[in-house]
C-alpha cells in the first residue's frame, strides 16, 4: 500500500507541476478570488483560490494537498481554509468587525448574526436561485427559516442534512463518555444513571490508578472554557429526560418554555459535581483548562469519562488514540444516555425538524466573487466530489466490491486517521455544505463513517468488544432513536444567535455571564447550599422572564410556521 501510495504522488506531482508553478509564481495574498493557475498553452483549467475563516478549531491542509488539487482542477477553484485558534468565536469575529476585514467566506459560529448585523455579509437568494444543488440542498421551510429581518438569506447551514436513508451510526451531539476499558474491567454491565456511572469511574480508579505506564488516570474532566461551557451545564435537561433544547425546555403537555436553570434537577446534578470535586473524582484542573489542554488530555488516555458533544473532540482524539495505540488499551470513548433515575426515559439521541439557523457559511462584502463561491459550493456537492472529499480518491483511500460497496483496507483506515496523510492527502472541505444519509447510488454512505459494515469494521477492537456485549452495531444502538416532540426542536437554534438587541437578549446574556461565573465556583464550594443561593438570587437578578417570553416567542411561531407548510 505505501508504494502504492508513493507512485500515486510522484504521478499526481507530475501532472500537476505545471498547477503547482503557476500557484507559486502567480498573485495571491489575501484578495479576493486570487487566481493560482492562468488557462494557457499547457491548457490547464483557470483554478481560482478563496480565502475561508471558519470559528471552530480545525486542522489546515497543505497548500498542495493531493485531493484538494484534484478538486481544483475539476472545478476551477478551491479554498485556504483558516480556523479558530487561541480566542473565541465572539472574540475572533469582533476582531474582524472591528477591523471591518474579512475573508471571501466564513462562519462566525455563535457570532454569525453578529456578522450579519454589522453589514458584513451579503445575501445569497439570487444565487441560491441560481444553483441547483444550493437550491435543492434544503427545502423551503429551512430555507425561510434562514431569513433575517430583511426577509433574505446570509448563511447556508451546511450540516445536518440527510440525502436519501438516514444511516447515522455516530452520536455527533451530547452524551456521557466512558472509555471501553472501563466497560471491560466491570464487565461490561447496564449503567443507566448518573450515580451508577460515578460509581464505575469510582471503582474503576481505585483498582486501576494508572495506565500501563504508570500515568496517572483522571476519572472525570469537564470543559468550561468560553462558549464549550456548555460541556459543563448541558447535561441536566438530558439526564431528567428531555432532549437537548439548549437554554430551556418544553413542557409538552402546555407547550410552554421553562427555565431549567434553577430547578431542583440541575441543582442536583451540580452537586453531584460538588461531591465529585471533594472526593477526588472530578479533574481540579476542570475550572481552568484550555480547550486545547482538554483535548490533549482525552488524546493521552488519561481521563476516563467526560460529558460532550461528539462533534467537539471525536475526530482528532479518536485519530491521536489510533495512532498512539493507545485502544490497544482501552482508551477509546463510548457514549452512554444516562438519567438521573431508572424510570426516566432517555433521549439523548433525538431526531430534528428544524436545521441550526443560528449559524452557517456566508459571503462577506470583501470577496470579489460571489457568483463564484456559490458555483463551488453548488459544485462541493454534487456526488463525484462528494465522494473525493469524504471517501478520498477510488483504488488508494478506499475500493468496491462485486456489489459497488465501498469499504476500505486496514491500512487505508489507519492512513485515514494519520495526521500527515490527512494533512497531504485528504481534503474534506469539512465545513462547507455537505450530506449525511445515502449516495445517489443508493448503495453507498455519503461518508465512511456511516457505512453500516465500514463503520463496524473500522471499529477499534475494544470498541467491537464493547458493542458486542451490549448487541449493538452503532453508538446510535447503545442510545436508542427519538422522534422530536415537535416542530420547534431544538430551541437552541435560536438562543445560541440571540444578541443583546432586545431586552430577552440582554437577559439571556446576563444569565449567560452569571452561569459562567457561579457554576465553577458552586462546583467547587465548601458549603454547597450557599454558594446555590446565592447563585439564584445573583441569577434572578438578571430578569430571566424577558427571555422566556422571547423564546416562548418563537417557540409559538416554529409551530405555527410548521402548519402553514404542512398544508
Amino acid at each position: 500500500m505505501k508504494r502504492k501510495l508513493t507512485v500515486m504522488a510522484l504521478v499526481f506531482a507530475m501532472l500537476l507541476a505545471p498547477v503547482l508553478s503557476a500557484c507559486n509564481n502567480g498573485g495571491g495574498g489575501k484578495e479576493s478570488g486570487s487566481k493560482s493557475n492562468s488557462a494557457g498553452k499547457d491548457g490547464k483549467q483557470e483554478i481560482t483560490e478563496f480565502t475561508a475563516f471558519l470559528a471552530v478549531p480545525g486542522s489546515e491542509v497543505n497548500d498542495d494537498n493531493e485531493v484538494k488539487q484534484i478538486i481544483a482542477e475539476k472545478t476551477g477553484y478551491k479554498i485556504k481554509e483558516t480556523w479558530l485558534t487561541g480566542q473565541t468565536e465572539t472574540e475572533a469575529i469582533g476582531t474582524m468587525i472591528a477591523g471591518d476585514e474579512y475573508p471571501d467566506i466564513i462562519d462566525g459560529g455563535v457570532a454569525t448574526k453578529n456578522l450579519y448585523e454589522a453589514g458584513a455579509l451579503v445575501p445569497l437568494d439570487d444565487y441560491i436561485e441560481k444553483y441547483p444543488n444550493i437550491k435543492n440542498f434544503l427545502n423551503e421551510e429551512q430555507w425561510d427559516s434562514l431569513r433575517q429581518d430583511d426577509g433574505k438569506i446570509y448563511w447556508i447551514q451546511q450540516f445536518g442534512n440527510i440525502k436519501g436513508e438516514d444511516k447515522t451510526t455516530t452520536q455527533t451531539m451530547g452524551a456521557f463518555w466512558i472509555q471501553a476499558r472501563v466497560l471491560e474491567w466491570a464487565d461490561y454491565p447496564e449503567i443507566v444513571t448518573l450515580d451508577q456511572y460515578f460509581q464505575l469511574l469510582e471503582d474503576y480508579n481505585k483498582a486501576n490508578p494508572t495506565m500501563e505506564d504508570g500515568t496517572k488516570n483522571i476519572p472525570y474532566t469537564i470543559l468550561c472554557e468560553g462558549t464549550k461551557f456548555f460541556c459543563l451545564t448541558g447535561a441536566p435537561l438530558e439526564l431528567a429526560g428531555y432532549p437537548n433544547e439548549g437554554s430551556v425546555y418544553v413542557d409538552e403537555e402546555t407547550l410552554k418554555a421553562v427555565d431549567y436553570n434553577t430547578t431542583d434537577m440541575t441543582k442536583r446534578y451540580y452537586k453531584k459535581l460538588n461531591d465529585g470535586y471533594k472526593s477526588g473524582l472530578v479533574d481540579p484542573e476542570s475550572f481552568t483548562q484550555t480547550y486545547d489542554e482538554y483535548i490533549a488530555k482525552l488524546s493521552s488516555g488519561r481521563v476516563l469519562g467526560m460529558h460532550d458533544q461528539g462533534w467537539n473532540f471525536s475526530n482528532s482524539v479518536n485519530a491521536a488514540l489510533t495512532q498512539a495505540g493507545l485502544d490497544k488499551q482501552g482508551c477509546d470513548y463510548i457514549p452512554i444516555g444516562l438519567v438521573f433515575d431508572e424510570d426516566i426515559h432517555n433521549r439523548w439521541f433525538t431526531r430534528q425538524y428544524t436545521i441550526n439557523t443560528a449559524s452557517g457559511i456566508g459571503i462577506t462584502k470583501d470577496c470579489k466573487d460571489p457568483d463564484g463561491v456559490m458555483k463551488f459550493m453548488n459544485d462541493l456537492l454534487d456526488q463525484e466530489i462528494h465522494d473525493l472529499r469524504f471517501w478520498g480518491v477510488k483504488g488508494v483511500d478506499y475500493d468496491v466490491n462485486e456489489k459497488g460497496e465501498y469499504f476500505r483496507t486496514k491500512e487505508q483506515r489507519f492512513e485515514s486517521t494519520n495526521t500527515s496523510y490527512r494533512a497531504t492527502h485528504l481534503c474534506p472541505y469539512s465545513w462547507m455544505p455537505q450530506y449525511e444519509g445515502t449516495s445517489d447510488d443508493g448503495i453507498n454512505a455519503n461518508k465512511p463513517s456511516d457505512q453500516p459494515g465500514e463503520f463496524y469494521d473500522g471499529l477499534n477492537d475494544d470498541i467491537k468488544r464493547a458493542f458486542d456485549a451490549y448487541g449493538a452495531k452503532t453508538y446510535i444502538d447503545l442510545l436508542g432513536v427519538n422522534e422530536p416532540a415537535g416542530p420547534w426542536y431544538p430551541l437552541w437554534t435560536y438562543s445560541n444567535a440571540i444578541t443583546t438587541s432586545t431586552p430577552g437578549g440582554i437577559a439571556f446574556t446576563k444569565m449567560d455571564e452569571v452561569f459562567h461565573e457561579y457554576m465553577p465556583k458552586v462546583c467547587i464550594a465548601d458549603d454547597f447550599e450557599a454558594m446555590w443561593d446565592e447563585f439564584l438570587k445573583t441569577y434572578e437578578e438578571c430578569n430571566p422572564q424577558d427571555f422566556l417570553d422571547e423564546i416562548q416567542a418563537i417557540l409559538d411561531k416554529r409551530i405555527e410556521d410548521h402548519k402553514q407548510y404542512e398544508n
